[in-house]
């Protein structure tokens, strides 16, 4: 089958619904994206977009837009958060664009994703409906699927060679056939907000990505809006939403979670009134993300991971741009492409979800451990450091 015969068809319209648009309208595929909200528009805050998905964006056409937008850091410098000193620290930067060849980047959501959605609306090959929530899915007889799409208050159906499944952690997709798993509370909540930079100069460099290690929490700071505001994200582990309720969150803020922190860095928190809360919640990456019939999952929808490598919504760039060049390769035998996806995708899901999982541990870690961990940073070398680093943002 050829590209421009194709058709895809792409539930959601967040950074892993237009990125898997883009990357497929960039083989020649063309791809409608259905998007249940009234308003393109991202919710949350800050992301870090490291270099293995800002080449990504490059190729896309993409990058010069967002980093209009964005800040290039300076490096990434671990701390204690009970003293504040600095453990260790990772040069970006410029550094970044000579190792890994394209820029680490941090930048709002919405920035990006307003980026994404003008690119997407100006591709002739790209379609994107509002007002237009993807319900389901069933495989049709002679290949490809059909998707229960309501939109104004009635389903519709629509058909397609292959269905992609962008929507999220609640994915309507994964409810089908053998994708099916739930969502699971991983037991941490995270806390975001947003001050002026200005706000954080007696605490931390506003230029740089600051990570606060603690064993009770880890607080991440970096700038955001080319260099105005900071975004901040604390994670502490918490009771499970259905035992204390979800507006309990509300009331323990991070000025009562930080306790132990060095005074700045409370003062700091302390002062901000915008934190809102968010139940981390993960899905079984080792599930089946595709059926050969005609759908995959993508980012949160196939293996919504943790936040502690920052490569969530990066998995989900690179994800897209995996799917959409694996169908390219191989459009007329796509059980084998999805297959080759799938096989590619999964081991380097499984490495960046452990390198979290190390992360989680080594950051919350207390006593000796936390001191080991400390005299091991403090030996090594910045070069050394960065070269840890290579498997993950040199990734192509």
């Amino acid at each position: 089958m050829k590209a421009s015969s194709m058709q895809i068809a792409i539930a959601g319209a967040g950074i892993a619904g237009l990125t898997a648009a883009l990357a497929f309208a960039r083989h020649g595929f063309s791809v409608r994206i259905f998007e249940r909200s009234v308003q393109l528009s991202e919710v949350g805050a800050g992301i870090q977009v490291s270099s293995n998905a800002t080449r990504i964006l490059d190729r896309l056409g993409v990058l010069e837009a967002a980093q209009e937008l964005a800040v290039q850091p300076d490096a990434i410098d671990l701390h204690r958060a009970d003293s504040g000193r600095i453990i260790a620290s990772v040069a970006l930067g410029k550094a970044a664009i000579r190792r890994w060849g394209t820029p680490y980047i941090t930048i709002h959501r919405a920035d990006l994703h307003a980026v994404l959605v003008e690119a997407a609306r100006a591709h002739p090959l790209i379609e994107l409906e509002t007002k237009a929530r993807v319900c389901g899915a069933e495989f049709n007889p002679d290949g490809g699927a059909t998707l229960s799409v309501e939109k104004d208050g009635a389903i519709k159906t629509t058909s397609c060679d292959l269905a992609v499944g962008a929507d999220g952690v609640r994915s309507a997709l994964r409810n089908t056939g053998r994708l099916t798993r739930p969502d699971r509370f991983s037991g941490y909540v995270a806390w975001r907000a947003t001050t002026a930079a200005q706000n954080c100069s007696n605490v931390f460099a506003p230029s740089k990505v600051h990570a606060f290690l603690h064993r009770n929490f880890h607080l991440v700071a970096y700038p955001v809006r080319q260099g105005e505001i900071v975004n901040l994200v604390t994670i502490a582990r918490m009771p499970a939403p259905e035992k204390i309720g979800t507006d309990a969150y509300r009331s323990l803020l991070p000025p009562s979670i930080i306790d132990g922190a060095a005074d700045e860095l409370d003062a700091l928190v302390s002062e901000l009134d915008t934190w809102l809360p968010w139940p981390i919640n993960e899905v079984d990456h080792d599930a089946p993300w595709t059926d050969p019939a005609g759908l995959a999952l993508i980012g949160d929808a196939a293996h919504a991971m943790g936040p502690y490598a920052a490569q969530g919504a990066v998995m989900a760039i690179e994800d897209a741009a995996a799917l959409a060049a694996s169908v390219a390769a191989q459009p007329d035998n796509l059980p084998r492409a999805l297959a080759r996806f799938e096989v590619v995708r999964r081991e380097r899901v499984r490495n960046v979800v452990r390198r979290g999982s190390f992360n989680r541990f080594v950051w919350h870690a207390s006593g000796p451990v936390a001191f080991g961990r400390d005299v091991v940073l403090a030996l090594r070398r910045q070069e050394s450091l960065a070269a840890d680093f290579d498997w993950l943002y040199g990734y192509d």
